[in-house]
């Protein structure tokens, strides 16, 4: 049995860890989750869980995995501590990896304590294949967003255009991904796994667009290669509760559990 942590319980985080306790993650069980503050009495949590703020509390826990599910400065805080005390680390704020310095400190810590940062799929598909192509040679790779208004306040789109009032798409940014993962640090973190599993930060292009004409989250993924040619479009449902999210990147989290529990391993 798997023993995982959980750093963040906001929706995302409690939708991964649902899935756990529900048996469709594999041989997996919760045992740990570090969060900003206590859930409330009537939030579900996980039997025989230690839900902390304390982050000495959640790492001693022996844990084989930490699922980083908080954000971007809480994969800075933490990403080091959870490679170096044990544990593998699955990454969902991949945005934080615009930072060149970082990412280059956290991949030199899982090597020197022969651990994993594992990049799930969440929001987009195909990274198997880009990850597969730039083993040839990849000559473009573009992403392109778009997500209606009300997933993008509190971001620069609101400095960009009335959210209230737009009634056609608007691109609110085109240029590197480097510069996107920054800008929008809740909305294109696929934008950087793209990066990585690819051609880098700064040759894979981004635009990104505020759609009032939607009402899922649309990615699309354009890439041409000496292995050929990729379109993929991807529609997600949002959550109810984080448009700026959608269920599928907590059962991307679950499927990549599953394969590294079970004895077949799909999509790697």
């Amino acid at each position: 049995m798997l023993k995982a942590g959980i750093i963040g319980y906001g929706t995302l985080g409690k939708a991964i860890s649902d899935l756990i306790v529900a048996n469709q993650a594999g041989e997996v069980e919760v045992k740990s989750i570090l969060v900003r503050k206590k859930p409330g009495i009537n939030e579900s949590i996980p039997q025989n869980c230690v839900v902390t703020t304390d982050e000495n509390l959640f790492f001693d826990q022996d844990l084989d995995i930490i699922i980083e599910a908080a954000g971007h400065k809480a994969l800075q805080q933490y990403g080091e501590k959870t490679l170096s005390t044990g544990s593998n680390l699955i990454v969902l704020s991949v945005g934080a990896f615009a930072d060149y310095e970082f990412y280059e400190t956290l991949k030199v810590v899982a090597k020197k304590y022969n651990k994993q940062i594992i990049l799930p799929s969440a929001a987009i598909a195909g990274l198997d294949r880009i990850a597969a192509g730039v083993l040839g040679e990849i000559e473009e790779i573009t992403l392109i967003t778009r997500k209606q208004p009300k997933s993008w306040y509190g971001t620069i789109a609101e400095e960009k255009v009335n959210l209230e009032t737009i009634s056609e798409p608007y691109c609110i940014y085109e240029g590197n991904a480097r510069n996107a993962a920054k800008l929008f640090p809740e909305n294109v973190n696929v934008s950087a796994a793209l990066s990585i599993a690819g051609v880098g930060f700064e040759k894979t292009k981004v635009q990104v667009f505020v759609d009032p004409t939607i009402q899922a989250n649309f990615h699309t993924i354009l890439a041409r290669g000496f292995f050929g040619q990729i379109e993929i479009k991807v529609q997600n449902t949002p959550f109810k509760e984080n448009p700026k999210s959608s269920p599928i990147v907590a059962m991307s989290v679950a499927k990549v559990l599953r394969n590294l529990t079970e004895s077949v391993m799909v999509g790697l």
